[in-house]
């Protein structure tokens, strides 16, 4: 869905956070209090990506809607292995397309804009630049990680 329509549906963000909540009452998933934390957890860790458009909201509706399933202390793995499966993924594209220095450089740039000037601008470029990338693709090599218990 991300990748043929750049975003994700709230109707699916739904479904799933309904279907995690079911789990959870219905005593098959985790405790409601860990319901509950492992749904705020990636709402209060990767808020701040979000009010600098590092991260889209929906990457942070999946992550609270896993968190909601595997819990506080595996929502923290999930976000661990899928940020540093991003970096990968990254590091991939930048040797293979080439730009690592300009990547660099717009960083740089942004964060000593947002320190002189306090501006909140969005980080990415939008459309389809080669620098974008899907980050539900990291998020799901993650989520095959808990499947398979490496986490």
């Amino acid at each position: 869905m991300d990748l043929s329509h750049m975003r994700i549906s709230n109707g699916w963000i739904l479904c799933s956070f309904l279907a995690g909540f079911g789990l959870c009452w219905t005593g098959a998933g985790i405790e409601p209090a860990g319901f509950i934390l492992g749904t705020l957890f990636p709402l209060l860790l990767l808020g701040w990506l979000f009010y600098f458009r590092m991260l889209g909201p929906g990457d942070i509706k999946l992550f609270c809607v896993l968190g909601g399933i595997m819990g506080p202390e595996k929502i923290l793995y999930c976000i661990g292995a899928a940020f540093a499966a991003g970096a990968l993924v990254s590091l991939g594209i930048l040797i293979v397309c080439g730009g690592f220095q300009e990547r660099i450089r717009y960083l740089l740039e942004f964060l000593e804009q947002y320190g002189r000037t306090g501006e909140k601008k969005s980080y990415y470029r939008t459309g389809p630049a080669w620098e974008n990338i899907h980050f539900t693709v990291p998020i799901f090599m993650s989520v095959m990680f808990y499947a398979g218990g490496i986490y």
